[in-house]
């Protein structure tokens, strides 16, 4: 009984080892329609490099890097997830919502951002001047981060 049950251990360890993937590509057609839609509308920069991260067989995330050093990475049906471009541009601020945008002018005059990152419970922003803002997820400022 126990070598069954020690083959079966090694078996599923086996298999989940292998199920858990990466794939490189610099083929932005693997990338679900809203992602290419996204990059083609706010973005000049082409894709330079496309990694699909795969888990039980499935597509769990892809992370693109455009031409411009841009890295965005998008959930399995095309959303984006997280947004950082380089310190001497800003994230598209269509992408943005507008409460985010509007307490960041007024209370961050001059500064841009640089970063977005969706999360379950709002948005963390990121500034040029290095300043991390948290917002819930109807862009309403909460803290800033440490």
């Amino acid at each position: 009984m126990k070598k069954i049950c020690l083959s079966l251990l090694i078996t599923l360890c086996t298999v989940f080892a292998v199920s858990a993937r990466n794939n490189y590509s610099r083929n932005e057609d693997q990338l679900p329609k809203a992602a290419r839609t996204m990059i083609s509308n706010y973005f000049k920069g082409g894709v330079s490099l496309v990694k699909t991260e795969t888990s039980m067989g499935r597509v769990s995330e892809y992370e693109v890097i455009l031409t411009d050093g841009t890295e965005i990475s998008f959930d399995r049906q095309g959303n984006w997830k997280d947004v950082e471009v380089g310190d001497s541009k800003a994230v598209p601020s269509q992408i943005v919502p507008k409460n985010i945008i509007n307490y960041v002018k007024s209370s961050h005059p001059g500064d841009k951002i640089v970063g977005i990152e969706r999360k379950r419970n709002g948005f963390e922003v990121e500034l040029r001047s290095g300043i991390e803002i948290r917002f819930n997820k109807t862009g309403n400022f909460i803290k800033y981060d440490d």
